[in-house]
């Protein structure tokens, strides 16, 4: 595209733009329309400009006045308790829902490692001593030892919001950096599985695997979930970057980074749950079967959510994006 070709062709519909929006709300019916016509071409104009002449100048230029149209066609909006209900009950589970695909195998894989791990770990002596010593393995797997004691080591309120940080923290690490091909997501899920394997190993070979479970399985399966789906959203991220499908990269990655901001928001709600379950349920003097029944509950009541009321949303449209008016203008792009 020949740059100045295109700004003399386009200038006299920047300028005319400018003019009107500077007038602001001192327009008749008729320069409204032509403003909201002006604004879409200029969109289009910086569209164009950004993907085949990224001069900086023009660039900014249009992007601010795009920018300032925007806000005048569309107005203010602030946010209400009816966008935060809106995203809780459609959009969030509707994002799970549609990247089911990726975090469901990401699960099963997921646990198939760790699984493999504690029976490798479990079955062969010379591999739990290099993890520890005798003595401090007798420490932490024999009754009232670290394993047991972990979940009561600190008030049940304070563990809760330690616990929650830290998953929280987690979960938003594998939505964050997704965007590097997803390779950290994997050395972050791997690290998780590691732990989980150290303990069922240990704990397995003490003859003690039904207590560690006992105390895991309460917290752990809701928990897991959202560490596995934010997981599978990273690794979808990171695809993207590699295949953005018929769209442009910038434009599928700006699509799937903002719904896995959303998704970041709403793990972070989920691991509440389960933070509160590992402070006041795990620790607590209720039955073994109690304790599990409650951590299966939790796990049940969410994955209806996301495949009912997410399902739902996700058949009528709703990826879990913020709403098009509110994202930025793009060229569309053939299939």
């Amino acid at each position: 595209m020949d740059l100045d070709v295109f700004v003399t062709a386009h200038r006299t519909e920047w300028d005319r733009l400018e003019h009107l929006l500077r007038r602001g709300r001192r327009l008749t019916g008729a320069e409204a329309d032509e403003l909201v016509v002006l604004y879409q071409r200029t969109a289009t104009h910086l569209s164009l400009v950004q993907s085949s002449s990224p001069d900086p100048l023009l660039t900014a230029r249009l992007t601010q006045l795009v920018a300032r149209a925007r806000s005048t066609v569309t107005g203010t909006r602030k946010a209400s308790w009816k966008d935060a209900a809106q995203f809780l009950t459609a959009g969030f589970p509707a994002a799970v829902y549609r990247s089911r695909h990726w975090w469901v195998p990401t699960a099963v894989l997921s646990i198939a490692v760790a699984a493999l791990l504690g029976w490798w770990i479990g079955a062969h002596p010379e591999v739990q001593a290099a993890i520890a010593a005798p003595d401090d393995l007798r420490a932490m797997t024999e009754p009232g030892g670290e394993y047991e004691t972990y979940y009561s080591s600190h008030p049940a309120a304070s563990f809760a919001a330690q616990v929650w940080t830290n998953n929280a923290r987690a979960a938003a690490l594998c939505l964050i950096l997704g965007a590097f091909l997803g390779l950290p997501v994997i050395w972050i899920l791997f690290l998780n599985m590691l732990n989980l394997g150290v303990g069922i190993g240990l704990m397995s070979s003490a003859g003690r695997l039904d207590v560690f479970l006992g105390l895991v399985l309460p917290h752990g399966l809701l928990e897991l979930t959202a560490v596995f789906v934010a997981a599978g959203t990273g690794l979808r991220l990171g695809w993207t970057v590699i295949d953005p499908g018929p769209l442009s990269r910038r434009t599928a990655l700006a699509q799937q980074g903002r719904a896995a901001l959303g998704m970041a928001i709403g793990l972070a709600l989920v691991l509440f749950v389960s933070g509160l379950i590992e402070g006041f349920v795990t620790p607590s003097g209720l039955p073994t079967w109690a304790r599990i029944t409650i951590g299966i509950t939790a796990e049940l009541a969410f994955l209806a959510y996301v495949y009912i009321l997410g399902g739902r949303a996700a058949r009528t449209g709703d990826s879990g994006d913020v709403a098009e008016i509110e994202r930025s203008a793009e060229v569309p792009t053939a299939a």
